[in-house]
């Protein structure tokens, strides 16, 4: 299936500003987002594309090709950003981008194991040159560790239940090696389906972001981010679940910080540096129609942060 870029007008017209400088898109995926900003950004911008999956990386080079040397791309994961960007003289940044979460192209390749909407094996590694598989995390967690990892990264209410389900199978040496019998085991352990989403929804987002400490290296990233840019510069992060989204409103309401009255009057600013400020109070979401098109977008959240001065 051909990735759909989400959110793609909405996020290019906030990051592009003015035109020339350099540009980051720390997630570059199929390169959908970058090729429209630096179409953007006129012929004096230039743009560092990371991505730490090799296959996305490729298809991120062919989509940059036509901007030639303007486009420069790297293998990395964005929790290297600030490395990455030093080695490469990239400073006084006018925007980054960072495009959480699993792309549709990785979901749509089931050999990488992270839907178990096909029986394959339990991987879910953005970056294959890793060791550990969802497979391996399975096998070596302890089953009280395993049950707070479902319920801190899937906010699974029967995080517990399916730790133990799992242990019972690793006793009998059935531990799930497959997306189907994962998916299975999961739905057992549950009692069934209940609603919409399938029982084993959140177990496999959980496993996906262990996998990849999806949120430890949101963490690293956005102050790298924030200290890249340049005055004026701005920082776009898409979201699709509450844990990032929650991550991403906690940093950017502490750079932007708040006048407080001083008990001998006047008042200071209290907050976090470098100082910045949202772009837009509330997140921005996909309209009905690109919905339509592209249901990935329907849990899309864009929030963007400016560095002042």
């Amino acid at each position: 299936m051909l990735h759909v870029p989400v959110l793609l007008e909405e996020t290019v017209s906030r990051l592009v500003t003015e035109p020339g400088g350099w540009y980051v898109d720390a997630t570059a995926g199929a390169g959908g987002h970058a090729a429209a900003v630096l179409a953007a950004a006129g012929l004096d911008a230039r743009l560092l594309a990371l991505d730490r999956d090799g296959e996305a990386l490729e298809l991120a080079r062919a989509a940059l090709a036509p901007f030639g040397e303007r486009a420069l791309l790297e293998r990395a994961n964005f929790s290297d950003l600030a490395e990455v960007a030093a080695r490469h003289g990239v400073r006084g940044v006018r925007g980054i981008l960072l495009d959480l979460g699993v792309s549709s192209m990785q979901l749509d390749r089931p050999e990488r194991g992270f839907s178990f909407l096909r029986d394959n094996p339990l991987d879910m590694r953005m970056d294959d040159r890793q060791e550990l598989t969802a497979a391996l995390l399975l096998q070596r967690l302890p089953e009280a560790e395993l049950a707070d990892v479902l319920w801190r990264y899937g906010e699974e209410r029967m995080s517990r239940r399916i730790a133990k389900a799992i242990g019972e199978a690793r006793a009998r040496g059935e531990t799930p090696e497959t997306t189907a019998a994962l998916a299975d085991l999961v739905s057992r352990a549950k009692g069934g389906r209940r609603g919409h989403a399938h029982p084993a929804t959140q177990t496999f987002q959980a496993l996906r972001i262990a996998v990849n400490g999806e949120l430890a290296a949101l963490e690293t990233v956005l102050p790298a981010a924030l200290d890249l840019l340049g005055p004026g510069g701005r920082l776009a992060v898409i979201s699709f679940h509450s844990l990032e989204d929650r991550i991403v409103k906690r940093f950017m309401a502490a750079h932007e910080g708040r006048m407080e009255s001083l008990a001998k009057g006047g008042s200071r600013w209290s907050g976090q540096l470098p100082r910045a400020r949202r772009v837009g109070r509330k997140a921005v979401t996909a309209t009905a129609e690109e919905t339509a098109r592209n249901p990935r977008a329907r849990s899309a959240k864009l929030r963007v942060l400016e560095r002042m001065a």
